[in-house]
């Protein structure tokens, strides 16, 4: 996996996506998968608020955005929160090449154990990801509490 990626400009994607889904009235989570070259695979954003459907984080919706592929071993998964269990093991299960993380402040979920599996995990701690994400959480404690917090 390429090392020398623009990560700040593929977080910028994965945060456009997170803002989308905040406008839409649920928790600012975003993704974008990216290619070993940078170009972008498909995106999305939580939308377990939005849609009434738990399985539906951000990394699953960019995930399902990119479509089929033949291999995931050459792809970024970039979120602007650390991946819970959930979306860890799609991330495992499915071999993604490396994972970028926008911040862990807020959550820090499967981070150590994706590094543990030699995985390339890149935590950008953005202080941008991190304050939007800590807004929601204080607007709305009783959903972040019943849909992300526990896990």
């Amino acid at each position: 996996m390429k090392r020398d990626l623009n990560y700040q400009a593929m977080l910028a994607v994965a945060l456009a996506e997170a803002r989308k889904g905040l406008a839409e009235g649920g928790i600012p989570i975003g993704a974008a998968i990216f290619d070993c070259s940078g170009r972008l695979i498909g995106a999305g954003h939580n939308r377990r608020v939005q849609d009434g459907d738990p399985s539906m984080h951000a990394e699953t919706n960019a995930f399902r955005n990119a479509g089929r592929q033949r291999s995931y071993r050459d792809l970024v998964m970039v979120t602007t929160l650390a991946p819970c269990w959930y979306c860890s093991g799609l991330v495992r299960q499915f071999g993604f090449g490396a994972l970028v993380a926008g911040e862990s402040r807020n959550f820090q979920g499967g981070l150590e154990w994706l590094r543990s599996l030699g995985l390339l995990v890149v935590d950008l701690d953005s202080a941008e990801c991190a304050s939007l994400l800590a807004g929601y959480i204080d607007a709305h404690p009783e959903i972040w509490n019943e849909d992300i917090g526990k896990e």
